[in-house]
């Protein structure tokens, strides 16, 4: 079906054509400052840019049966490369300061919602076989990932490509659990398999990350670390995980109820932002990714913790937390999207690059499905589920990106252009080739 050819179709070409002239006049504003905090005007102005494009670019995905994300991420990408075409008044959201630190923000507001969604008990009975799922998921794309750096980037360190097999790790459970409900499979043992892989195998993801950025950390002080270094980095994530896990539970309901004595209005979301953003902070104390506490903390999150401000009538942490989400998060895969140089990939080496990085992905994760115990069960759909990397793995490249080693970030502008590209085309191929996949084992 093509939109453009509808009368809403018309109408949204209208409201573009009037969201780009405002942009015009909004940019013109902002250059000339008139008078003031110059910066305030140019935070405005990419708020604007953002939320139009991440609006805009998800209801057309939304419309061809593809994730939102996918277009907030790719209306990102023709943001940031206006500049091509000779247009720069919205070049510098890609380097603002106080659009990184909103990002980051979203980025942590996207795990803890992440958090709020699995669910512990159902983690801890899906049995062996998402475990084994998991680990394979984790382990073959890793290596998978770190020899197709090392042949494409041989000048680079071992550190850079140590780094690029970490970004193939995760895989983003919102995307595959969204296509196993629209197709009422999600109560499948295949489905059950899938989704509990994916959380554990974000967590072990997360150890992983924790481990690299480490290891990458001390190498940019000129140190190297001892093999007892690294096996330490392994315990302190691990421990803090567990840790956060088993005291966060015991007392995540007192300090609700100690909340819930106050009169105060929006108790509640101060309380559950306050608990995401302490695990945030004491997660980053210990040199661990924010994200990683974030994740944490909606993980200790239970509907019991809060039933006493549900019986005064009011939302739930997800529900509260969601318009603030749904403000912030955007800016996070907006900005990752304008950070894609389109000019990279005048470098064949750089499509080639990108090319043969998005089959490591899709076949390191298709691996996994031999760690399925049960006999019977659809090994090729566990895969294809494993697939989409989404948000987990734009995560991943931002923090390499920030991450400096011998005065350059280890992920590179080529670099960070073509992991996006991995994860674009990694997460649109996912819900077709598992409806065709789960499909395919009911005509059987």
């Amino acid at each position: 079906m093509n939109i453009f050819k509808t009368r809403s179709g018309l109408m949204r070409l209208v409201v573009i054509g009037a969201a780009i002239l405002c942009i015009s006049c909004c940019t013109a504003y902002a250059n000339s400052s008139g008078g003031g905090d110059p910066e305030l005007p140019r935070v405005l102005l990419a708020l604007i840019v953002i939320l139009a494009a991440a609006k805009i670019g998800g209801d057309i995905m939304v419309r061809i049966g593809q994730p939102a994300v996918l277009g907030e991420l790719i209306f990102g990408i023709i943001v940031g490369n206006l500049y091509l075409v000779g247009f720069h008044g919205v070049s510098f959201i890609k380097d603002d300061k106080s659009i990184e630190m909103l990002s980051e923000i979203g980025v942590m507001l996207l795990l803890f919602q992440v958090g709020l969604e699995s669910d512990l008990d159902k983690m801890m009975k899906v049995g062996m076989s998402a475990l084994f799922v998991a680990t394979l998921g984790v382990v073959a794309p890793f290596f998978l990932g770190w020899g197709v750096a090392a042949y494409f980037l041989p000048h680079e360190s071992l550190y850079v490509h140590l780094f690029i097999g970490a970004t193939l790790c995760a895989t983003s459970v919102g995307i595959t659990a969204r296509v196993l409900m629209d197709l009422g499979r999600i109560q499948t043992p295949e489905a059950r398999i899938i989704l509990g892989a994916a959380v554990i195998d974000d967590v072990q993801g997360l150890v992983i990350l924790a481990v690299v950025s480490g290891i990458i950390q001390a190498a940019g002080t000129g140190a190297t670390m001892s093999s007892l270094a690294i096996l330490m980095i392994v315990v302190k994530a691990t421990a803090f995980l567990v840790g956060a896990l088993f005291i966060g539970t015991r007392l995540a309901p007192y300090v609700f109820r100690l909340a819930s004595r106050f009169k105060a209005a929006d108790l509640l979301l101060a309380t559950s932002l306050g608990i995401c953003f302490g695990f945030a902070y004491l997660a980053s104390h210990i040199n661990l990714a924010p994200i990683v506490g974030a994740f944490a903390a909606g993980l200790i999150m239970d509907k019991v913790h809060w039933r006493v401000f549900a019986d005064r009538g009011e939302h739930s942490v997800d529900e509260l937390v969601r318009p603030i989400a749904a403000f912030l998060v955007p800016v996070f895969f907006v900005r990752m999207g304008a950070n894609v140089d389109l000019s990279t990939f005048a470098k064949p080496e750089v499509i080639g690059f990108a090319a043969v990085l998005t089959l490591a992905a899709i076949v390191g994760k298709q691996i996994c499905g031999l760690g399925i115990l049960q006999k019977g069960l659809d090994r090729l759909s566990v895969g294809v589920g494993m697939i989409p990397r989404g948000e987990v793995g734009l995560i991943f490249a931002s923090i390499g990106s920030k991450l400096i080693l011998d005065g350059k970030p280890v992920v590179g502008h080529a670099t960070f252009s073509a992991v996006v590209i991995m994860v674009v085309v990694t997460t649109m191929i996912t819900p077709p080739a598992l409806k065709w996949s789960l499909a395919r084992r009911v005509k059987k």
